[in-house]
């Protein structure tokens, strides 16, 4: 009987509470709305109004855990959620974050910073009209391919080079046009998979060419190519292992080879570079092959990404002869592939630091080449920062470490750097991790954990980006 009376007793509790929310006109009218109506726009603030309220009420009616008079409803807390929620609809989701993990690459967040130069480049590109497809001294319809031709061409050490929106479209189209129908050969120990699980092989077949592998994962000689090839070859591929390496006993033919055997059978030969690199950069202790010695080698036609050692925006890069390289522009598949007016702006722009010789104005090129004297240097001014700004129970270390370059490059090569550990003696380093990924003020920063300390790296990090560093580990460690 007592439980009853309870039910309708609690339904009534319910029925009076959902009486006192507001209508949506009564809460646009609240000051705070008014303005945010303003600035946001009505239709959005009044969306959001609806489902704010309409929420409210499923909650009251199905009763949270029971708890359903702990339902905040009063004026101040309504205008409070409707202008939370409008903010976070309107805040943009990709947003500027800290790399202070020491991968100067990093796929996640967005691989290679762009030069200076590349970025008022695209915004020049992008508020005006540009001669992009336009010929000013004939007055003719031109094509964007001659932005970045001459100097991509000239730095690869090609007689032709064009532009597509990345470098596994680059591999694709190269195949497609050249091998459609036909067999492409490549060694089984180059069959790589690259970032988000796609696969040569899948791209390959994608292409419409036939795939014949030869060798074995982990040695592959000239004769097995030779023998391979038949009159339905059309193409002999050669991958860069640029994400992963394998060592002890292993064997593959030199590009020379490969070519010298391509041009006694009439079979050109491709190579795909994967990270494109166009400077050597031996004087930072990084082996990479550089995209010249492949065309001075003799390769037909090689490939490369944009974002990755080159330090550019993402762009596939197919070079190499003149011929081959008419012939895979004028694939149809081109059209689909190709690259808008920002990518080529920021590309030239890339480009033409390195024909000047000017590597340090590349970012990741710069972090790359940057001394470890100077990351010491930094870690040590940085390190007496902290431990004025955190907590007294923090402890601040430095001790000698390794960036590495990630994105798909150089696997198993790292460089020499100088770290910064911090430990909390009452936070654990994970969550300390989260907090800095999630600050309520200022731009997230990227750690790394090892252990119970948090770790960061100052290669990535840009100089003037080392006071916010220091106002978000502030923020990490202050105790609410």
């Amino acid at each position: 009987m007592a439980l009853a009376k309870a039910k309708p007793q609690k339904n009534g509790e319910i029925a009076a509470r959902l009486r006192e929310i507001p209508s949506v006109d009564q809460v646009l009218s609240r000051p705070g709305l008014v303005a945010l109506s303003h600035s946001a726009g009505r239709a959005v603030v009044t969306r959001v109004a609806r489902r704010v309220l309409g929420e409210l009420r499923a909650r009251l009616i199905k009763g949270i855990d029971g708890a359903s008079a702990a339902v905040g409803i009063s004026g101040d807390q309504i205008e409070e959620r409707i202008a939370f929620e409008v903010e976070k609809l309107l805040a943009t989701s990709l947003r500027r974050v800290i790399n202070a993990t020491g991968v100067v690459l990093h796929t996640n967040l967005g691989r290679a910073p762009l030069a200076s130069a590349a970025v008022s480049a695209i915004a020049e590109s992008a508020q005006h009209y540009s001669n992009l497809e336009y010929d000013i001294e004939s007055g003719q319809r031109g094509k964007r391919d001659v932005h970045t031709a001459r100097l991509l061409a000239d730095l690869a050490g090609a007689e032709a080079a064009i532009v597509v929106n990345n470098n596994a479209a680059a591999v694709f189209l190269v195949v497609n046009t050249l091998a459609k129908g036909a067999e492409v050969i490549v060694s089984r120990g180059e069959l790589i998979e690259i970032g988000d699980g796609f696969r040569i092989p899948d791209i390959m077949a994608e292409s419409g060419a036939l795939l014949r592998e030869v060798g074995t994962t982990n040695r592959t000689r000239l004769r097995d190519y030779e023998r391979a090839i038949n009159k339905s070859t059309r193409l002999l591929l050669r991958v860069h292992p640029s994400n992963f390496h394998v060592s002890g006993f292993t064997e593959r033919p030199a590009l020379e080879e490969l070519v010298a055997l391509g041009r006694r059978k009439r079979v050109p030969v491709f190579e795909d570079l994967g990270s494109g690199c166009l400077a050597d950069l031996s004087s930072a202790g990084i082996t990479e092959p550089v995209v010249r010695a492949s065309c001075r080698a003799g390769a037909a036609i090689v490939s490369f990404s944009g974002d990755k050692l080159l330090g550019g925006p993402q762009a596939g890069i197919i070079a190499g002869k003149r011929e081959i390289v008419a012939r895979i522009r004028r694939n149809p598949l081109f059209r689909a592939l190709r690259v808008d007016k920002l990518t080529i702006a920021a590309l030239e722009a890339t480009l033409n630091a390195y024909f000047r010789g000017a590597l340090d104005e590349i970012p990741a090129v710069r972090m790359i080449r940057m001394p470890v004297s100077e990351i010491a240097r930094r870690a040590q001014a940085l390190a007496e920062k902290l431990r004025s700004s955190l907590p007294p129970d923090t402890e601040v270390k430095l001790s000698a470490g390794s960036s590495v370059i990630g994105g798909g490059s150089t696997p198993d090569q790292k460089l020499p750097t100088h770290l910064i550990s911090l430990r909390s003696s009452v936070r654990s380093a994970a969550a300390l991790e989260e907090r800095l990924r999630k600050p309520a003020v200022g731009a997230p920063v990227i750690a790394r954990v090892a252990g119970d300390r948090l770790i960061l790296d100052l290669r990535t990090v840009f100089p003037e980006e080392e006071t916010a560093l220091v106002a978000t580990l502030a923020q990490a460690f202050v105790l609410e």
